[in-house]
């Protein structure tokens, strides 16, 4: 079986990568600006396994597909970013909506707007161009208290 995202995996690597030496010098100019505190305690990034890929296009109706994992389905690459405070979540997200080659499709401000659980997390979808190709990209950002209260969640949910 070919894998779901055919011959774009490098494709996403690269993205992924590209993100995350954005974020770092969006860091470092904030760093910078703030007398050398860095804003952000730490950055995960992933590419979605096979399968969790394939158990979301199940999930959602959707054929286990390339065109379904790279154009149906936007979080192909996550990129997880915990800030110090609130106000370096949305400096942060300002800095990323403003990246060359790179569109904001999708924001959902879960900080402002709590979800009903309580869960707090700002959301965006990036469509990131490069080379003449696209893909997209989910970037989560919250706080520290906002990331330690999402896992705890987490966990209870799934325990």
């Amino acid at each position: 079986m070919e894998g779901i995202y055919g011959n774009h995996r490098q494709e996403l690597e690269d993205t992924m990568q590209y993100l995350l030496e954005e974020i770092q010098k969006i860091r470092g100019r904030m760093a910078v600006e703030t007398g050398g505190e860095d804003p952000v305690e730490h950055c995960l990034a992933r590419i979605k396994s096979e399968e969790s890929m394939r158990e979301k296009c199940r999930r959602k109706g959707l054929p286990e597909t390339e065109k379904s994992a790279l154009e149906d389905i936007h979080d192909a690459i996550g990129v997880r970013i915990v800030c110090s405070f609130l106000s370096d979540v949305y400096t942060i997200r300002d800095g990323l909506a403003g990246l060359p080659g790179c569109e904001v499709t999708q924001e959902k401000d879960y900080i402002r707007h709590a979800k009903p659980n309580g869960y707090r997390s700002y959301h965006m979808i990036l469509m990131v161009t490069r080379n003449g190709k696209h893909c997209y990209a989910e970037i989560q950002l919250r706080t520290i208290s906002q990331d330690t209260w999402a896992a705890l969640e987490h966990r209870m949910k799934y325990k």
